[in-house]
């Protein structure tokens, strides 16, 4: 969850560690520090709240030194404080670490090293990290390879996960990284190279990237770097080229990364679906399924694993799926799936879906899969993420960067992925050509009806602001729009704190419907079905107990007056897109409604980007 950059080289490291920090906010925002080799000491700055909080205190001091580490932190042990802000410093001066990840057996080592005499200034669990190499450093006899030694004893003694980036007075002129469970990569420039969490810290500043696999370290000296395993044997660094394009990552005009991401997705489904249809014009062509045909059109079943935003992309392609291609899927969520004795008689294929490809739940739902022998496909936006490098095969989203916390282009691209693999899987086994042919074009026209929706944009502000003073709403639909209603749900709760809660509409009358009363809106999601009378039913039976109303339908289906207060329409559109549309006054309406209590869209409290913790 925790954000991590580290800078080695020709240049001043405050500038782009700074700035590094700042592009990974998103992973954190409770506190940041940073901590600079000035030859014979260690020179820091921790500050809690922002990564700005920290800049306006760095400037000031102004540090010229070409090597440091920083770190942004969302807060797992001990309280948000400066004494538990990141880096930690060894007991003896010796060392600083940053640390992303959660060391379970912290309290028995912590244990271990009192018994030695060594004090703790903090409560995390990262300091006793920093204090065990330390310990060892001391142990070992004096070598070239001391400190990388020291690091090599310390993690095996380390339960959990971790993320690392640590330096030592005695080397001037190294900075060591390691992973298992939480990611890390190293940068490759000209004048310089980094360690990061994510390779949006060194955009534009690096040319390659190294993704480090569990059980590695790397090591920066000089202008020189390599990579082994935690025993000593060399690894192989494969590099990717880092081609984004800082503008990427900046705002523009736009006065927040979600609403930014909000308006890209016209451009960024137009990625997604780019290349990928079959040259007969029925069917997708997904590159990462090449290979897998013969077992892919045997399936008897399909599990997803996800969490969140992603696993109700999922959910949505649990309906589309099985409509198209006749096959019985399950969505799970990932951080259950590991726990769980589940049958897998028979030929079953997990998908495992992650933004980031780093998601900790869902790496380990994977990991469980193919200790079973079953086959795993990722769907992931990160080139080079775990997931993308864990998995059988897999395809990539295309979105680029997605800053803002709340997931949005995200998950229209995702939902859009899991309808073009239904139309693969249905092709493959008995749907029709015309069929197939009907749903390639529905996609290929999905970008335009997106930026239709979009237009309208200010009447969903108006809708805010008219329901802006509710502390709890209602979210329903019925089939692949009920998946909507629980993404709705979770984009208000995300973003503005007030509490919403989504149901199948059907689903009203068992419960939900002792909430209705004229302070809880309800917004209904109608399908432009043969079940749109039934769900206007629903909305009837809560404007009869004096509940609001609030209409997301197409076009084309008539709502008499006396059933909703207000309507937002949408355009005609083709079941596979549906979700995809509905869902973008959800987005729109979450955003503004946040905005108008004055909250930061982009870094809701006590969430992170990218959950690489259990």
């Amino acid at each position: 969850m925790c954000g991590i950059v580290g800078y080695l080289g020709n240049g001043i490291a405050q500038e782009s560690l700074i700035d590094g920090l700042k592009r990974l906010e998103y992973r954190g925002y409770d506190s940041a520090g940073v901590a600079f080799h000035e030859g014979n000491k260690f020179s820091m700055a921790r500050e809690t709240g922002r990564v700005k909080n920290l800049a306006e205190v760095v400037q000031k001091k102004s540090s010229s030194s070409s090597l440091g580490i920083a770190h942004t932190r969302w807060a797992t042990h001990g309280a948000v404080t400066v004494s538990n802000t990141h880096p930690h410093r060894s007991h003896d001066g010796k060392f600083v670490l940053v640390h992303n990840g959660v060391i379970e057996n912290f309290s028995p080592l912590k244990k271990f090293l009192k018994g030695k005499g060594i004090q703790f200034t903090s409560e995390t669990d990262s300091e006793v990290l920093c204090n065990l190499i330390a310990f060892h450093y001391a142990e070992s006899p004096k070598s070239e390879e001391r400190f990388v030694d020291a690091v090599r004893l310390a993690l095996p003694q380390c339960r959990g996960a971790y993320g690392i980036a640590v330096l030592c007075l005695d080397k001037s002129d190294v900075l060591i990284g390691a992973r298992r469970g939480s990611p890390l990569v190293v940068g490759l420039g000209d004048d310089a190279n980094f360690i990061a969490s994510d390779a949006s810290a060194f955009v534009g500043r690096a040319k390659e990237a190294v993704f480090l696999n569990d059980g590695e370290l790397a090591i920066l000296r000089g202008r020189d770097f390599r990579i082994t395993t935690l025993e000593g044997q060399e690894a192989q660094a494969v590099s990717h080229p880092v081609d984004q394009i800082s503008e990427e990552v900046e705002l523009g005009d736009f006065d927040s990364y979600m609403e930014k991401e909000i308006f890209e997705q016209p451009t960024a489904l137009k990625n997604t679906l780019r290349g990928r249809f079959g040259d007969d014009g029925t069917t997708s062509k997904l590159g990462g399924l090449e290979g897998h045909e013969d077992e892919l059109r045997d399936l008897d079943r399909i599990i997803f694993v996800a969490c969140g935003t992603a696993r109700h992309a999922c959910m949505v392609g649990e309906y589309l799926i099985e409509r198209l291609a006749r096959v019985p899927v399950e969505v799970e969520h990932a951080s259950e799936f590991r726990y769980r004795n589940s049958p897998n008689a028979g030929k079953s294929l997990v998908i495992a879906v992650s933004q980031s490809g780093e998601t900790l739940d869902t790496l380990e739902a994977v990991r469980e899969a193919k200790t079973k022998g079953l086959l795993t496909l990722g769907i992931t936006n990160v080139v080079g993420s775990s997931l993308a490098r864990e998995t059988d095969g897999g395809v990539y989203q295309r979105v680029g960067p997605e800053i803002g916390v709340a997931s949005t282009k995200a998950f229209s691209s995702q939902a859009c992925l899991c309808a073009m693999l239904g139309l693969a899987l249905g092709r493959m086994r008995d749907l029709s050509p015309m069929d197939g042919q009907a749903v390639v074009e529905a996609l290929n026209g999905l970008p335009d009806l997106v930026a239709h929706v979009l237009q309208q944009a200010e009447q969903i502000r108006e809708l805010a602001v008219k329901y802006s003073k509710a502390e709890h709403l209602l979210f329903l639909g019925r089939q692949s729009l009920y998946p909507v209603a629980l993404e709705g749900a979770l984009k208000l709760k995300e973003i503005s704190y007030a509490h919403a809660e989504g149901y199948p509409a059907a689903e009203l009358k068992h419960g939900p419907i002792a909430l209705i009363n004229p302070d809880c809106p309800c917004i209904f999601m109608v399908e432009g079905t043969e079940l749109s009378a039934k769900t206007i039913a629903n909305m009837q039976e809560v404007k009869a107990r004096k509940g609001q109303v609030l209409a997301i339908a197409p076009e084309e289906i008539e709502i008499p007056d006396e059933a909703a207060d207000d309507i937002f329409r949408l355009p005609v559109a083709h079941e596979v897109v549906r979700p995809i549309l509905a869902n973008l006054p959800l987005q729109l309406f979450a955003y503004h409604f946040a905005r108008l209590r004055g909250l930061d869209v982009d870094k809701p409290r006590n969430l992170a980007k990218s959950v690489t913790v259990e």
